[in-house]
């Protein structure tokens, strides 16, 4: 018993000194913005910019107690990250009736509003699912997604502007909220099903391989769309106007940034590395290969710090020159380029998460629900999603007709909120007629998320449409 409480009493320490620094973190930059804000005069203290970023402080702290929930399993990490979630709940909340109510309609209108909506579902379904289904966890992949999405609406135009004649319909109101209550219940969905993996004993080495996978990707579909003989095309931004510079109505004009594609060409073959040692280990049967590209790992991780510190000091208030302007510079800066700012902290945080993984594998197995009741979960979760993206896209057509003429057009979203649709029917499908449980229906659930992050984002960024002044 006494060798019992000496191995507690240190464990208690290290979680009050964790709380502490969080605790203080919260309150300083609460303190530095309410100050900042008492000194501008620009508009009340509960305004949408001081709520939001009260939001971005609280779910950060969520975050991170999660994460130290997940690496240490003291529960008062993670009872004090629910506090804090519900804390930074009510901060979006605020966020989003006042700008509903400067507006004078609810905020859905373009991308930044519609983030605003997803972190708001996002964060209410957390609560929902920690408090149903006792996944005290969840919040280590869910918080995260908030955090990056709050930060990416930093980077966007907040302007509250007049709608468009065919968003100003009580249909656009029907139809994203369905979008954004749908597309975090898949959120939700996409972390029960890796905790499930986790769980049922999916080898550490096989996460490393989907993680390095993922990063690829991201770094791939930037340099397939922005390489440039070495340099990186960015979108330029009129510091005065505080807008994207445009060639012509929906074309961004875009400036080269020297050099920093070949660094990203250098992130890129860095990402595939654990991923090719990955297969040459399963192909010869070498846990050797396993071990190093674990090591690899660390490098790529490094290496996309790096290229995140570099990207943010070139772009930010740089000037470059435009391959169809003649050869004048145009300034830049860190908003016209959100969508490439997110991907790099998505694929650093990706990281981080298979790092933790990697060290408090069997910690982390305790702490979870057994694998059939988060199999149960996922289902569950899916069965709420569905119906949502059903009701989604019907609305959508409906209100297409009113506003064009016609139900369906095969916009770019159009298409791919279709396939996001089918991809989840098939795993309904399967699991009611077939009766596929375990990982095939994980693997299902977790292709579905990715086929909603790109019809979200992807499609936004790189197929524009009649959605593109739009987000849902």
């Amino acid at each position: 018993m006494s060798e019992a409480r000496v191995e507690q009493q240190p464990r208690a320490g290290n979680g009050t000194a964790l709380l502490v620094l969080v605790g203080m973190g919260i309150a300083f930059a609460l303190i530095v913005a309410l100050l900042t804000a008492a000194k501008s005069h620009n508009g009340p203290i509960y305004g949408e910019a001081n709520m939001l970023y009260a939001a971005l402080v609280l779910y950060t702290g969520a975050a991170t107690l999660y994460m130290g929930y997940g690496v240490s399993g003291i529960e008062r990490y993670a009872s004090s990250a629910t506090i804090l979630t519900a804390l930074g709940f009510l901060a979006n909340t605020a966020a989003v009736a006042h700008r509903w109510s400067v507006a004078g309609r609810p905020p859905f209108s373009n991308m930044y509003e519609m983030l605003l909506s997803f972190v708001w579902t996002l964060a209410l379904l957390t609560l929902f699912a920690e408090r149903a289904y006792k996944v005290k966890i969840i919040g280590s992949v869910t918080m995260p997604i908030t955090v990056v999405s709050v930060i990416l609406m930093q980077l966007l135009p907040s302007d509250i502007r007049p709608l468009v004649p065919a968003l100003q319909s009580t249909w656009l109101q029907v139809h994203v909220t369905l979008a954004m209550l749908s597309y975090a219940a898949c959120a939700v969905s996409f972390a029960v099903a890796m905790m499930f993996l986790v769980q049922d004993g999916m080898k550490s080495e096989s996460f490393q391989a989907l993680t390095s996978f993922g990063m690829s990707a991201v770094y791939a579909a930037m340099l397939i769309t922005r390489f440039r003989g070495g340099a990186l095309a960015v979108t330029a931004y009129d510091l005065q106007e505080k807008s994207e510079v445009m060639v012509e109505r929906g074309h961004a004009l875009f400036i080269q940034i020297p050099d920093l594609g070949w660094l990203y060409l250098l992130v890129l073959v860095s990402a595939l590395a654990p991923l090719v040692l990955y297969i040459l280990g399963q192909v010869q049967k070498n846990r050797a290969l396993f071990d190093m590209a674990s090591k690899a790992m660390f490098i790529t991780i490094a290496l996309q710090a790096l290229g995140l510190a570099i990207f943010i000091t070139r772009v930010k208030n740089g000037q470059y020159t435009s391959p169809v302007a003649e050869g004048q510079f145009y300034s830049t800066a860190m908003p016209a380029n959100p969508f490439l700012l997110a991907g790099i902290i998505g694929g650093i945080v990706a990281g981080l998460l298979y790092l933790l993984l990697l060290w408090r594998r069997e910690g982390l197995q305790k702490m979870m629900p057994s694998s059939d009741k988060l199999d149960a979960v996922t289902y569950k979760v899916i069965c709420i999603a569905f119906p949502l993206l059903t009701l989604m896209i019907a609305a959508g057509a409906y209100w297409a007709n009113q506003a064009w003429g016609s139900y369906w057009s095969w916009d770019p979203k159009e298409t791919w909120a279709a396939i996001t649709w089918l991809v989840y029917a098939g795993y309904l499908h399967m699991r009611i007629t077939r009766g596929w449980k375990g990982r095939r229906a994980a693997w299902f659930a977790i292709l579905g998320f990715g086929v909603v992050i790109f019809t979200f984002f992807g499609v936004t960024y790189l197929l524009p449409g009649l959605h593109a002044y739009a987000a849902g």
